[in-house]
């Protein structure tokens, strides 16, 4: 979901990875084995963490949802600590993949905003198993120099007059959830014939589309390379800084309100460690940090007493209940109806 790691970090990384990548505590020497997006986390705060505790953070990134499941799921590295996504979460909870989380470990909890903790109660209902970390929606970022009008609908996506100025998420459910969104059906929908409607729709606008990708979206936006992209709010600050022309609207259709959060794998070895992680990543000038760093909205209310209103009243950063309420949060629809999504996303990219 998130911007590509920077290569000083990734090289910093690398160094941490060749310490023992995703494997069991070795001798005596505390560690914590963290997987998350890349670029998803202050550079400086895993130095900090292992400064303040002694415990060595080992982190490897992913890039998908998809593709950090079956990492966990088939046990190929062992991790303690993992940031998945809103539905992703319903999956491995349902499949029995992570640990209840001992809050008592965790008394940072109390500045997680209870509105984000709520609203978690959607892929984690009784709040056991995770940690709100960053929040927003799914959006159009666009050129405001490269359009005719300002945009409201998601219609502007099949508009022929942008034709090869269109970029659109490498992702089923973020493309799904699109079309769906315009045709005025839910972005959790286990129908049939929606989800064909919605395919039939993504084939139809294909033509029209320069390029899918995910991270690359910010990148081409902010360098003109296109007038219109399908983007996480998180990365609108960073575009917004970097290209004043940009603007962002979550469309009128209604769109996704996503959430990452932090969650512990049954099989961590070092489960403890990975809620000193999780306590530390909560407190306020850490999560202030991470914000300022990565520029995706915070579920923490510590820091956010510490961003500036102007920022903190931009909606396409911290959305407003407005936007929100014609928002839905991404469920997991079980194997049956993942399948067929994935099915139908196949064929639209084959085509």
């Amino acid at each position: 979901m998130k911007r590509r790691m920077t290569a000083l970090l990734l090289a910093a990384l690398m160094v941490l990875a060749l310490a023992g990548c995703g494997g069991g505590n070795s001798g005596s020497e505390e560690v914590v084995y963290v997987y998350n997006w890349g670029e998803y986390i202050d550079e400086s705060v895993i130095p900090q963490f292992e400064e303040e505790t002694g415990i060595k953070v080992v982190y490897d990134t992913f890039e998908t949802n998809e593709a950090m499941y079956p990492i966990i799921e088939q046990g190929q590295a062992v991790y303690d600590v993992v940031c998945p996504s809103d539905y992703m979460i319903q999956k491995m909870i349902a499949n029995d993949l992570l640990a209840e989380i001992n809050f008592d470990n965790i008394p940072n909890l109390q500045y997680i905003g209870q509105a984000y903790m709520d609203a978690s109660q959607g892929f984690d209902p009784e709040n056991k198993y995770s940690v709100p970390y960053t929040w927003g929606t799914v959006g159009i970022l666009y050129n405001t120099t490269m359009v005719d009008e300002p945009i409201t609908s998601w219609s502007v996506l099949w508009d022929e007059k942008y034709s090869g100025e269109i970029l659109m998420q490498k992702s089923v459910r973020d493309a799904f959830a699109v079309a769906l969104a315009y045709q005025g059906h839910s972005i959790n929908s286990t129908n049939q014939d929606e989800i064909l409607a919605a395919r039939d729709l993504l084939i139809e606008q294909k033509p029209l589309v320069q390029a899918y990708v995910i991270d690359q979206v910010r990148d081409k936006m902010i360098g003109n390379e296109a007038a219109i992209g399908v983007i996480y709010s998180g990365e609108y600050l960073y575009c917004k800084e970097e290209n004043p022309d940009l603007a962002y609207v979550v469309p009128e259709e209604g769109s996704c309100l996503w959430f990452d959060s932090w969650v512990i794998p049954k099989n961590a070895e070092n489960k403890e460690n990975a809620e000193k992680f999780i306590d530390f990543l909560c407190r306020p000038d850490i999560a202030l940090k991470n914000f300022e760093y990565i520029t995706y909205a915070t579920a923490n209310t510590g820091a956010m007493e510490q961003i500036d209103e102007e920022t903190l009243n931009d909606v396409g950063i911290f959305a407003d209940q407005e936007t929100m309420d014609r928002c839905e949060v991404f469920t997991w629809l079980g194997e049956e109806t993942e399948a067929f999504y994935n099915e139908c996303w196949t064929q639209v990219l084959a085509e």
